[in-house]
């Protein structure tokens, strides 16, 4: 605080009046009355990119992944932008009247914003309030308050994959179309895509990280491919082994031999993807030397899918994109015979509860399954002379 020389003869102040200093004494002036006389409006614009731009840094060392980065601080951005304010000067009414206006989007999209923007503020609360209160006056609380928090409800509807019969029609009016094709060398890799999605119950992210050096040939019976799988509990993305079977390995070996050549990077290096973009980035082609690709984007390989769907699937379900995929690959196996422990393997679930709502629709029937038990039970006394060991 400012030190200054007590008035003599009892006059009233003048407010007007600069305090006189002690002589002597050091002009000490507190931060407050500093910040505040040069404070202007890009002084908070600035310290908000910084809060961004470390908020971003936090939960990279928490270890989310890159592309989780960026989502995370899209809605705070948005929302900012559109009214022309740092975080902190938002009040709920404004936040409401956004979401109910000009950035109403789907359900779960409005709902996954505004818990991206409440957790922005948690992160402020618990850094900066006390330093926004400082240097601007303003007070860190969330708009995003008990009334208008969003609730996850209504948006649970039942993912029902194409049936058994439909599906392998449905590969099969793809496959006949390749050679008709207006990209052949495109039309192959995202049919190899999708056949491979259906086999081994992978993502659509997953499967678009793989790179050649992740094929392995001869692990297994059949050989494996590793992904990056999805994180749980906080966790960062889990690498894992997805599983080929004997029609995955040989589509893929077709695909290596017959197709992956076709590509403008080198495929001879084992760091380049497995299914690369169609072209490479100008800066790269103009270096006109063998170099790994980019890979094709999930984006990408949904639009490929749904419009293979809408083309050769027949029956109620006609909208395909690769989750349901993996819904249906989880199902058919399921149907056939797999054990609950072995899909759950197969689709990389850490606990079985998460894989037993991809076989929601699963036609189990339990009395079958009783008079087959019963069979077999009757079947081992027949074998073992009457022994109950």
């Amino acid at each position: 605080m400012s030190v200054v020389r007590p008035r003599g003869g009892g006059d009233a102040e003048d407010p007007t009046e600069e305090p006189v200093l002690e002589p002597d004494l050091a002009d000490i002036v507190t931060l407050q009355r500093r910040q505040s006389a040069a404070l202007t409006d890009g002084d908070e614009e600035s310290f908000f990119l910084d809060t961004v731009a470390e908020y971003q840094w936090a939960r990279d060392a928490a270890g989310l992944a890159v592309t989780t980065l960026d989502r995370l601080v899209k809605p705070v951005i948005e929302i900012c932008q559109h009214y022309g304010l740092v975080p902190w000067r938002l009040t709920p009414r404004q936040v409401d009247r956004y979401f109910a206006g000009p950035g109403k989007r789907g359900r779960s999209t409005v709902r996954q914003k505004m818990n991206q923007i409440d957790h922005y503020f948690a992160f402020l609360e618990q850094r900066y309030a006390g330093e926004i209160a400082r240097r601007f006056g303003a007070a860190v609380e969330s708009p995003i308050d008990p009334f208008n928090r969003p609730k996850h409800r209504g948006d649970f509807g039942l993912r029902v994959p194409p049936s058994h019969r439909a599906t392998r029609e449905f590969f099969a009016g793809w496959r006949n179309s390749l050679e008709d094709a207006r990209k052949p060398v495109i039309a192959r890799r995202d049919y190899v895509m999708g056949k491979l999605t259906y086999i081994s119950g992978v993502r659509a992210a997953e499967l678009c990280g793989v790179c050649i050096g992740d094929v392995h040939w001869e692990s297994g019976q059949w050989g494996r491919f590793l992904v990056n799988g999805k994180g749980a509990h906080g966790s960062g993305p889990r690498q894992r082994e997805a599983y080929l079977f004997q029609e995955g390995r040989d589509l893929l070996w077709w695909y290596i031999e017959e197709v992956r050549g076709e590509f403008s990077d080198d495929p001879e290096d084992p760091r380049a993807p497995l299914f690369p973009s169609e072209r490479l980035p100008p800066a790269v082609a103009a270096l006109n030397v063998p170099t790994p690709g980019i890979a094709v984007t999930p984006s990408t390989f949904r639009k490929a899918l749904k419009t293979a769907g809408q083309r050769f699937l027949t029956g109620p379900v006609t909208h395909l994109h690769p989750h349901l995929l993996r819904h249906a690959c989880a199902t058919h196996n399921y149907e056939r015979g797999m054990s609950l422990w072995e899909v759950q393997k197969m689709l990389g679930h850490d606990r079985p509860t998460t894989t037993v709502s991809y076989l929601a629709t699963a036609h189990a029937d339990p009395e079958v399954a009783s008079l087959a038990a019963s069979g077999r039970a009757v079947q081992r006394l027949v074998m073992d002379k009457g022994n109950l060991r």
